[in-house]
């Protein structure tokens, strides 16, 4: 199986001679083979955008609604498909990507097709008496998208639904590992009666095909979804060309246990908010700070469920934990791991590369680290793999300010049973998206983004519908008057 471009409505092979398998990090296997986009590749999607565009930026919002719910309807036709693709490509184990991947992706496209109707806007008023002011929001061109390899599909819905709701066009490029359900989603897109070029996809690296996309001087917007030293270069990139930009990146997630939270509800949510999709979530469960008096009590029970959760055949319904996506984040992770280990810290459950049947896929076991301090690489930096560091705090005031204490602030959350310490949790927690007594469950009608280096702007809800669409004034005289009361401040004789 040969997997190539999909520009302009149909699928094309990469102008260059360049190709890749796609991996199965289970087991090493080839499922797939990409050919890899280049310049040539990216100006010809580009190209078919900009040209679909016009017509597509002006038909009523019900004929983008009524794609959008056709799109749905043509994914809910092959959801198996869709999650058995997802599984093997990204590692997911099969009843994530069934129960949450797919499911979630779909949804996703039936909201859009319904806000797609309801573009927010200021009633027209007559501000100063004698011209009546309208605002409308208008598409703002060709979007160029980089989704990343950790949520193929959910991330590549995200991208292209506001877009394409709003009247924008779009070239998404997906991660090189794990395009198969992304051209599954242009296939279906066309199907559903998307015209050609509104929807396009190059896959290809993103020093090649990525940069050429984010520069393109066609390219009104660029949104990108990964890690932040990535979203660095292509705010470079999208700045150097006054283009609108939309970032999520990375984070590192605290969780915060006050001391009259139920510990047995904090441990499960540890461990399910650390390990989602083994870890590989920039708002998974990072840092778990624990006033002392219940320390001891959540680093036992956590451990004890993380021990019970199950590696193993990522196509079984029975397996928990899939693999990282490669060999590469295997070693890095295990780095990490290591030198945490080195420098004091204790991994009270995990901490090691899995041998026997999973030696030849990209595992690593669910790892609880106690014994460091806030300073520690493995605190402080993104580690993306299934590993929680617990650290203790004595008082309200220290455990808040040793959550904000990172340069991210993607999600967060507080465990407590008290409201006033949730409210104060919720007010001063430096966080895009804050839980109260749980961790990592978003929804269609609520918006997903980043403070500080996890990047600006939202994805999902009517918030990130808004992101793409730009506002324009309009004001129109209703005096009928020639000669306007304000000429006099420019010119004082009115018969000249």
């Amino acid at each position: 199986m040969v997997a190539g471009q999909w520009i302009n409505g149909e699928a094309r092979t990469a102008e260059t001679s360049e190709s890749m398998d796609v991996i199965n990090p289970a087991n090493g296997s080839a499922i797939a083979e990409v050919d890899l986009a280049g310049a040539a590749d990216v100006d010809a999607a580009v190209t078919a955008a900009t040209a679909a565009f016009e017509e597509w930026s002006r038909v009523p919002p019900v004929t983008r609604a009524e794609a959008l719910f056709a799109l749905a309807e043509k994914m809910k036709e092959r959801e198996a498909e869709y999650a058995r693709v997802e599984s093997e490509q990204s590692g997911k184990p099969i009843r994530l990507s069934t129960e949450f991947d797919v499911p979630g992706s779909i949804d996703n496209a039936a909201y859009f097709a319904g806000i797609s109707r309801h573009l927010p806007g200021s009633a027209a008023a007559e501000w100063d008496g004698e011209h009546t002011s309208t605002v409308r929001r208008e598409p703002i061109g060709v979007v160029g998208s980089i989704a990343p390899w950790n949520y193929p599909l959910q991330m590549a819905m995200w991208k292209m639904l506001p877009a394409i709701a709003a009247g924008n066009t779009i070239v998404l490029k997906p991660s090189e590992l794990t395009p198969l359900t992304t051209l599954m989603l242009a296939e279906d897109a066309t199907a559903a009666g998307l015209p050609d070029g509104v929807f396009n996809v190059v896959t290809g690296t993103g020093p090649v095909a990525g940069e050429a996309l984010m520069s393109h001087p066609n390219v009104a917007m660029v949104s990108f979804t990964g890690s932040t030293r990535v979203g660095h270069r292509v705010a470079e990139l999208a700045t150097a060309g006054l283009k609108r930009l939309h970032l999520e990146l990375g984070g590192k997630a605290p969780f915060l246990v006050f001391d009259d939270a139920d510990i047995e509800a904090a441990a499960q949510g540890a461990v399910a908010g650390s390990l989602i999709n083994t870890g590989q979530d920039c708002t998974a469960a990072t840092r778990a700070y624990v006033h002392s008096s219940r320390y001891d009590e959540f680093v036992e029970r956590t451990a004890a469920i993380m021990a019970s959760v199950v590696l193993g055949d990522t196509a079984s319904p029975d397996t928990d934990l899939g693999p990282l996506i490669s060999k590469d984040q295997q070693t890095k992770v295990a780095g990490m791991v290591e030198r945490a280990i080195a420098a004091g810290g204790k991994p009270v459950t995990g901490g090691s590369i899995p041998g026997g049947s999973l030696a030849s896929g990209c595992y690593y076991e669910p790892t609880l680290i106690t014994g460091l301090d806030q300073t520690s690489e493995i605190v402080q930096e993104e580690v993306f793999g299934p590993v929680l560091a617990a650290l203790p705090f004595e008082t309200d005031d220290e455990g808040l300010r040793l959550a904000n204490d990172t340069r991210y602030g993607l999600a967060a959350s507080a465990w407590t049973t008290n409201v006033t310490r949730a409210e104060r949790a919720s007010r001063e927690m430096q966080a895009g998206c804050v839980w109260i007594n749980d961790h990592i469950p978003i929804v269609s009608e609520m918006p997903h983004g980043g403070y500080k280096q996890s990047g600006f702007g939202k994805d999902m809800s009517t918030y990130s519908f808004e992101e793409y669409t730009q506002i324009k004034h309009v004001s129109t005289d209703i005096t009928g008057v020639a000669r306007k009361e304000w000429h006099r401040t420019i010119f004082r004789n009115p018969d000249a």
